[in-house]
């Protein structure tokens, strides 16, 4: 770090960067929650399936995120543990429509509560109960029952209702988990 950058920490220019695991079951709309969070001169028109993972990157008023867009798929699911070290805070994303896998992200969620490089932290997590805009979608407070998220007691978490094709509840939630982690900076 060179002298320039250092004056810009102090002086509070330079953004913090913050590593971020996008999680969620394939389908779920985590490519596309962060590609709504990127500029919009920065954005994909055409998301297709991640396969294995990609990394974005995107800026807010003082943080500069590093995002880790894990796959959902199934076969790929086992990847997302290597990156919990590197990890600082979690989105993890839920078709809210789908409740028959609802059961499977509850248990994926589960599994990675209780991973060893997770279980003892306390980072924040960024819940989004994504496709509000679907006639099926169950309200964020019922996702919120399902995946039993009132048992989280070791981790700061919200939950936002989203539709991350028109970008709605995102913004809301990025603020949410930038609050989380400049509290956890200080």
């Amino acid at each position: 770090m060179g002298l320039f950058d250092k004056l810009a920490g102090w002086l509070g220019i330079k953004k913090k960067e913050v590593h971020v695991l996008c999680l969620g079951l394939d389908n779920s709309g985590k490519t596309t929650i962060i590609n709504k969070l990127k500029p919009s001169n920065a954005q994909t028109q055409d998301i297709v399936p991640t396969i294995g993972f990609s990394i974005e990157k995107f800026k807010t008023s003082s943080l500069s995120f590093t995002v880790f867009d894990m796959s959902g798929q199934g076969r790929y699911r086992n990847l997302w543990e290597h990156y919990y070290k590197e990890g600082q805070a979690i989105i993890f994303v839920i078709d809210s429509s789908d409740t028959l896998r609802m059961v499977v992200a509850k248990e994926e969620l589960d599994t990675l509560l209780n991973h060893p490089d997770i279980k003892h932290r306390r980072m924040p997590i960024l819940f989004f109960a994504n496709k509000m805009d679907l006639r099926d979608a169950l309200s964020s407070v019922k996702v919120s029952q399902l995946l039993c998220l009132e048992n989280i007691k070791d981790k700061p978490w919200h939950i936002c209702a989203s539709d991350a094709l028109k970008g709605e509840g995102l913004q809301e939630g990025v603020d949410w988990l930038q609050d989380q982690i400049r509290m956890m900076k200080m």
